[in-house]
């Protein structure tokens, strides 16, 4: 006698555990075709084989177990990290994630988020350690990122190509630097020869824009110094291609085998006025132990690890997914406000771009902002107080538009804003340590950020003469005294004054 068959179809409820077992697709367990007798006892029989089928329940019920397993203190002290890299407080985040990791060093999930954490800190070779055998999209991401970061081209370009491999990753950066790992493979990056330290001018083009001179290829050209990406950039609107190319500093320092993405550049520099050739992103400039000093019109990029500046005030650097420049400050004087998560973008002109929640921990209500003239997406006002490691600055000026959101849904973070080449321009800053430190030299006392008076017709503040011999010098120099100052005033490109100048910061106390 034939046996009727039937389709038993599994409740959609049941499945969400099924999607967590690598053996199991979504076409596995749509349904189960079974073969049932007329008689209730070989139904209930049939259930319980379905039930017991390996990989099926057996995957949720491992999962659920798994989780379940987990120390109470330890699933605390993930979710703490989580959440603190969440908004992008990395310090706060290593030191969840360092304690989930103590509990359970082995569990992937713990891993891949201490990875990141590393990332951050571009602690590279931690990295490679805490993600290697996992396996995922995010893992694999991860892992490029630290074996380009790192030099290592070829392993990158592998990593990245099997990422980029999966139909359902959309990464542009790894897209991209993919290509450039596999052109550069026998390479080493940031080679550099020549003059221990050069220095160049820094030209007279805005109150806030940092462009450089340069030699592109051979070639003189003049590039911006800019923190909003990660590789450097050169300008595609000629037909360049990307590849690796040589840049020359000052008079003798070579850096060569950088790689270097190709972007149209001419909207920045119809916008600077003058012709930009190539970007410096935070790849290049983590390898450069470079201080620019806009007031004194300097630039200075070194082949060695300068000491200290007598007076300096340091900030640590974070990097988000191991690009971003980051930096964290309160916004309001109050010891109890809470602390901003703020990308520096060195192309900005304006001090502070904040979101909706930026300005609220500022607590200035959005509500009393006003429009910046000629530019219709833009609102303008003023935050109480910045805080870049022991400066202590008041009444900053700051805009509110669609700035800060396109950087949170590429870097994966809840920010608070944005700090740009406005706020850093009246400090002479040194970047070293690999990009981990930024020293801010103190401003000579007495001087105040009000804007120097303008000759008629003239748009920009004047700059003051170049300091002959700049600080610090190579190990065993002796440095030469910083020059007294003015700093320049803060705006726009345009001239347009935000109403708020920037006024002298002073030092908080130890």
């Amino acid at each position: 006698m034939g046996y009727p068959r039937c389709r038993l179809r599994l409740d959609p409820r049941q499945t969400r555990n099924f999607a967590r077992c690598p053996r199991f697709s979504e076409p596995h367990f749509a349904f189960l075709e079974v073969t049932v007798h007329n008689s209730w006892s070989n139904i209930a029989l049939v259930v319980v084989s379905v039930a017991s089928l390996p990989g099926v329940v057996g995957c949720g019920r491992a999962v659920a177990s798994q989780e379940a397993a987990w120390p109470p203190i330890a699933k605390k002290w993930f979710d703490r990290a989580q959440a603190s890299y969440h908004v992008a407080d990395i310090e706060d985040a290593e030191t969840a994630i360092d304690n989930a990791l103590r509990l359970l060093p082995a569990e992937p999930e713990v891993r891949l988020l201490a990875g990141q954490v590393a990332l951050a800190r571009l602690e590279l070779d931690r990295t490679l350690e805490l993600v290697e055998g996992l396996k995922g999209n995010e893992a694999s991401s991860v892992r490029g990122r630290a074996l380009w970061y790192s030099g290592d081209i070829e392993r990158a370009a592998d990593e990245l190509e099997a990422l980029l491999a999966n139909p359902d990753v959309r990464d542009p950066w790894a897209s991209e630097v993919a290509k450039l790992a596999r052109l550069g493979v026998g390479r080493k990056p940031f080679q550099m020869s020549g003059a221990l330290l050069a220095v160049s001018e820094i030209p007279a083009i805005g109150r806030a824009s940092l462009v450089v001179p340069v030699e592109v290829n051979g070639e003189p050209a003049l590039g911006m110094i800019a923190t909003q990406v990660s590789e450097a950039v050169i300008d595609g609107s000629n037909g360049a291609e990307p590849g690796w190319i040589s840049l020359k500093f000052g008079e003798g320092l070579e850096v060569r085998d950088v790689p270097a993405l190709a972007k149209d550049l001419s909207g920045v520099t119809r916008q600077l006025g003058v012709p930009i050739r190539v970007l410096l992103g935070t790849n290049l400039l983590r390898h450069l132990n470079l201080t620019f000093d806009l007031p004194g019109q300097q630039f200075v990029v070194r082949s060695f690890e300068p000491p200290p500046p007598p007076q300096a005030t340091t900030l640590k650097i974070d990097y988000l997914r191991g690009g971003g420049m980051l930096v964290r400050s309160p916004l309001a004087a109050d010891p109890n406000a809470p602390i901003a998560s703020l990308l520096v973008d060195t192309s900005m002109v304006y001090p502070l771009a904040l979101d909706d929640g930026g300005w609220a921990k500022a607590g200035v209500a959005t509500s009393s902002l006003q429009p910046v003239p000629g530019a219709n997406d833009l609102l303008k006002g003023v935050v109480p107080y910045v805080q870049l490691g022991a400066f202590e600055i008041p009444q900053v000026p700051g805009v509110r538009g669609n700035l800060v959101e396109p950087m949170e849904e590429a870097l994966g973070v809840d920010l608070d804003g944005i700090l740009g080449a406005g706020l850093l321009a009246p400090f002479r800053a040194t970047l070293t340590a690999g990009g981990r430190t930024l020293w801010l030299e103190d401003l000579p006392p007495g001087l105040s950020g009000e804007p120097a008076a303008l000759p008629p017709g003239d748009g920009e503040s004047p700059a003051p003469p170049v300091e002959a011999n700049p600080t610090p010098l190579p190990p065993g120099a002796s440095p030469s005294p910083v020059p007294t100052l003015r700093p320049p005033s803060l705006g726009t490109n345009a001239g347009e004054s935000l109403e708020a100048p920037l006024t002298e910061p002073t030092r908080q106390s130890p």
